[in-house]
């Protein structure tokens, strides 16, 4: 069947929103179809794994590690450098990696773009967190980086830094970054949430150490994600929760952990989300994360086309990003202007800081003495964003952006 130049090559993969649009995708994305049909097909096969004995327990088990090396090959590792452990989200893959880092004398690298979730969970465990500069874009300084890491050679542990940003969707340069937290002897995170879904990623060739994503942001249901890492990391630390699956052997003198991942994976773990995560994974796979990009990016860049054309629109994102898209309008309040999307217009969008309040107030120019006055939400400085998926069309970016005309008709006639 022919596709429509205006038609996503991917709206198959996803059930229809009966009307409404969904431009929050770097929210949460809705599950693929198959996805779906996975978990539905697997619920009747449902024992835990590594526990019973018996056909479907093998067979359980066989898919809970079959997606653990699947996860591992969608990122560009195996299991001979690194491991997959599971978690809920990348808030949670981050927590625990915060939790297992050395931390004596040792200081952390993050950024002024990052999501809270790569930004306190740093703070609250290591006595110096420091943030790399971001210029009046918002883009990654490097050579603040070098700077920092020059500085303080040898003593930094990591550097976590996010692939994309979730507020301009700007890419950053995480092959170079790698190279620089290498070269002055720090490992680095990268903070996958807002990356996977869109860019190919290869964690050899880039040269990262650890990876944080989450499987909702990935067109699999909530409640799954991982931490991809070094194996020799996580072979000489002590897991940060321990019970059940976490040992070899245990008597009332001794504990022996489990092998990595089994040692960080404490108590029954989430076969269904495996499941889904899995299957999600591999229709990305199929789908090409190069189509993907190609359509995604062609999609994300007429937006900013006819949005770059209404007076009194300020753009705070590029061409060269992710697709998410972040913007305010003269004369209306932000969330205002996102509730009026979604009530009058059937268009989910986001408002707000999301998540990222001291990358957001730069962006605004906001002094940060002066944003504890703002202590209602409703009164809070903050941005509109659009976040399209793979299964966005144009017809659904004509709709939007007819809609920003026809409000900035009335804010300006008013």
């Amino acid at each position: 069947m022919s596709i429509n130049r205006r038609e996503s090559p991917f709206r198959h993969l996803i059930k229809a929103h009966g009307g409404f649009i969904n431009f929050d995708n770097a929210a949460t994305t809705p599950p693929f179809i198959a996805v779906m049909k996975a978990i539905d097909d697997f619920s009747d096969c449902y024992p835990s794994v590594h526990r019973g004995s018996g056909r479907r327990a093998d067979h359980c088990s066989g898919l809970y590690e079959k997606t653990r090396a699947d996860i591992l090959d969608f990122f560009g590792t195996d299991s001979s450098t690194h491991t997959a452990i599971y978690t809920r989200n990348t808030t949670e893959s981050i927590n625990r990696l915060a939790e297992l880092a050395p931390r004596k004398d040792k200081t952390v690298i993050v950024t002024e773009m990052e999501h809270h979730s790569n930004d306190l969970p740093w703070r609250q465990r290591f006595a110096e967190t420091l943030h790399v500069l971001t210029d009046a874009s918002g883009r990654l300084d490097l050579n603040h980086l070098e700077a920092l890491l020059k500085n303080r050679a040898g003593r930094v542990a990591i550097v976590s830094v996010s692939g994309a940003s979730n507020v301009t969707g700007f890419i950053n340069p995480i092959r170079e970054t790698a190279a620089l937290a290498h070269r002055y002897g720090a490992m680095i995170c990268v903070d996958a949430a807002q990356l996977a879904p869109h860019r190919r990623i290869d964690m050899k060739a880039d040269g990262i150490d650890f990876l944080a994503f989450s499987g909702h942001k990935m067109y699999a249901p909530f409640g799954i994600g991982g931490l991809i890492g070094r194996k020799d990391f996580f072979s000489s630390a002590e897991p940060c929760m321990c019970g059940g699956g976490t040992v070899n052997l245990v008597t009332k003198d001794l504990v022996t952990w489990a092998d990595p991942p089994a040692r960080f994976e404490a108590g029954t773990p989430n076969l269904m989300g495996a499941v889904a995560l899995g299957a999600a994974l591999r229709v990305l796979k199929e789908s090409g994360m190069d189509r993907i990009e190609a359509w995604e990016s062609a999609l994300a860049n007429h937006i900013i086309d006819r949005l770059s054309q209404i007076e009194g629109l300020k753009l705070f994102s590029r061409k060269d990003g992710t697709g998410v898209i972040s913007f305010n309008m003269e004369g209306i309040f932000h969330k205002t202007l996102a509730d009026r999307l979604s009530y009058e217009a059937g268009i989910e969008v986001r408002s707000g800081c999301f998540c990222a309040q001291p990358y957001v107030q730069k962006l605004l120019g906001i002094d940060p003495a002066a944003i504890s006055g703002f202590s209602a939400e409703e009164g809070r400085p903050g941005m509109v964003r659009i976040s399209p998926g793979l299964y966005n069309t144009y017809d659904e970016a004509d709709r939007l952006c007819e809609f920003l005309i026809s409000i900035r008709g009335e804010v300006h006639s008013g």
